[in-house]
C-alpha cells in the first residue's frame, strides 16, 4: 500500500487554515487533517466530551460539492455505487466512485435538500471530484461547483438527519447496513460503530467561528481530530483518505455496508463488486490493532506490519518477520490505549500476533478481526449443485471431479 506525506497533502489540498487554530492551546494537525486543530491542549478531556456528546468538531478542511438540475439524482445513480433514485430529500446516504476495475477512488457523504443534491469529500479530493463530474454530465440537465471555498463543515456527535430550517446536514450511516448492502463484519447492532452517533453539518465558511460558538454557549466543548479519529478508529469506520489506496475496493473495509447496492443497474467497476461478492474473496482485509504502549512508542500511517520474526542463532538478531500489510490510522484512545486501523494480506492468519515497525524500534500487536479472513459476506450466493454427470461443486473443501 502507498502512503503519501504531509507534503504531499498539503500540496493537493487548497491553501486554508481554520480560524480556530488561532485559540490559545491550539495544536495543528497534518497530514489529511492539515489545516485545523489536532487538538485544545486537553486532546483527553476532548475525547471524553465527544464520547459523552458534548463537543463539536472543526472539520472545515472537508470539501464540498454541490449538484444541482433535474436530472442531478438520476444521474449520479448512473455513475456511482449508490442507489440515489428514490433519495428523499434529508436523507443520508453514501457513494463511492470506482475505477473500471472496481477501485475505491471517489467516497462522498450523500444529501439532497429537495433542489441540491451536496457530496461531502475530503478537502483534498473535492477538486477532483467535482472535476470529474463535470466530465460526465454530457447532455444531462445538471450543474456541479465546488462549494469548499463558501461552506465549512462541523462534525457533531448526533444521530439525526437535518430538519426544516436547520443547515444542510449528512448523517453518517455507519455502520448500518442500507437496502441492497450487504456486510462481512458483525451485524449492526453488535458492531462497535453503532456507539458512534456522527454527523456533518454545512456552515457558511464565514460563519465558522460563531457556528462553533453557539455550540459552545450550549455547554459544548471544541474539540480536535484527534478525539473524532480515535472514535472513527474505535468504530471501524473507513476513510478515504487513510484506508484507501490505488488497489482498495470496497469488500476490504467491509464498505459494502453503507456505500454500495448490489442490485441496482451497471455503472462503472460493478463487475468487480459483483464478481468478488459471489465469486471471490477480497485479497486483503481491513483489522483494528491493540498496540503495546508500555515503550512508549507509536507507528504512523503507512508503517508495516509483520509477523513475528524468528529468533536469532547463537545469540544474534532476530530474522524480521513476513511482512503482512500496513496501518493505516493510528490514534489514542482514552479508554483503549494506543489502536490503529491496518489493511492485511487474506492470508494473514486471524489469531496470529503482529509486530509493526516504528521510529526507534518496533511494538507488538494483536488483531481485532473486521473483514474475516475467509472473505464470505453474510449473503454470499450458495455454490451452485452439479451442473453435469461428471463436474461437481467447487469451492473450499469440494470434492474434485472424477475425471
Amino acid at each position: 500500500m502507498s502512503t503519501r506525506s504531509d507534503e504531499e497533502f498539503r500540496a493537493e489540498a487548497p491553501a486554508r487554515t481554520s480560524p480556530l487554530l488561532a485559540r490559545p492551546g491550539a495544536v495543528a494537525g497534518s497530514g489529511p487533517d492539515a489545516g485545523v486543530a489536532w487538538h485544545y491542549g486537553d486532546p483527553t478531556g476532548e475525547q471524553r466530551a465527544l464520547e459523552a456528546g458534548g463537543a463539536v468538531v472543526d472539520l472545515s478542511h472537508y470539501g464540498v460539492v454541490r449538484v444541482t438540475g433535474p436530472d442531478r439524482l438520476t444521474w449520479l445513480h448512473s455513475i456511482t455505487s449508490q442507489d440515489l433514485l428514490g433519495l428523499a430529500p434529508r436523507t443520508s446516504t453514501e457513494l463511492l466512485v470506482l475505477s473500471p476495475q472496481g477501485h475505491v477512488e471517489h467516497a462522498a457523504g450523500v444529501v439532497d435538500d429537495g433542489e441540491s443534491t451536496w457530496l461531502v469529500t475530503e478537502g483534498s479530493h473535492a477538486p477532483d471530484l467535482a472535476a470529474w463530474l463535470d466530465r460526465m454530465k454530457f447532455s444531462l440537465r445538471v450543474e456541479i461547483t465546488d462549494m469548499t471555498d463558501e461552506l465549512a463543515v462541523l462534525g457533531e456527535p448526533r444521530d439525526a438527519e437535518g430538519v426544516e430550517g436547520e443547515p444542510i446536514t449528512w448523517r453518517d450511516p455507519w455502520p448500518r447496513t442500507a437496502p441492497g448492502g450487504t456486510r462481512y463484519g458483525p451485524a449492526d447492532d453488535e458492531h462497535p460503530g453503532s456507539a458512534r452517533p456522527w454527523r456533518l453539518v454545512l456552515v457558511p465558511r464565514a460563519e465558522l467561528p460563531d457556528a462553533v460558538a453557539s455550540r459552545e454557549a450550549a455547554g459544548w466543548r471544541l474539540a480536535g481530530t484527534w478525539a473524532s479519529e480515535a472514535l472513527r478508529v474505535e468504530a471501524w469506520r473507513p476513510r478515504l483518505a487513510t484506508e484507501v489506496d490505488h488497489r482498495s475496493i470496497p469488500h476490504e473495509l467491509d464498505w459494502l455496508r453503507t456505500a454500495v447496492h448490489l442490485h441496482k443497474g451497471c455503472y462503472r467497476g460493478q463487475e468487480t463488486i459483483a464478481r468478488v461478492h459471489n465469486m471471490g474473496r477480497p485479497p486483503r482485509r481491513l483489522v483494528m490493532l491493540h498496540l503495546d504502549g508500555s515503550g512508549h512508542l507509536l507507528p504512523v500511517a503507512g508503517a508495516e506490519v509483520r509477523l513475528p520474526g524468528t529468533p536469532g542463532l547463537d545469540g544474534g538478531a532476530p530474522a524480521p518477520g513476513r511482512a503482512v500489510g500496513v496501518v493505516t490510522s493510528v490514534a489514542r484512545h482514552h479508554e483503549l490505549g494506543p489502536v490503529a486501523l491496518a489493511v492485511l494480506k487474506r492470508s494473514a492468519p486471524e489469531d496470529a500476533p503482529l509486530v509493526v515497525d516504528c521510529d526507534g524500534g518496533a511494538v507488538s500487536a494483536s488483531q481485532e478481526v473486521v473483514v474475516p479472513g475467509e472473505g464470505v459476506s453474510v449473503d454470499r450466493p450458495a455454490a451452485r449443485g452439479p451442473v453435469g454427470r461428471d463436474v461437481t461443486p467447487r469451492g473450499p473443501g469440494a470434492p474434485q471431479s472424477m475425471i
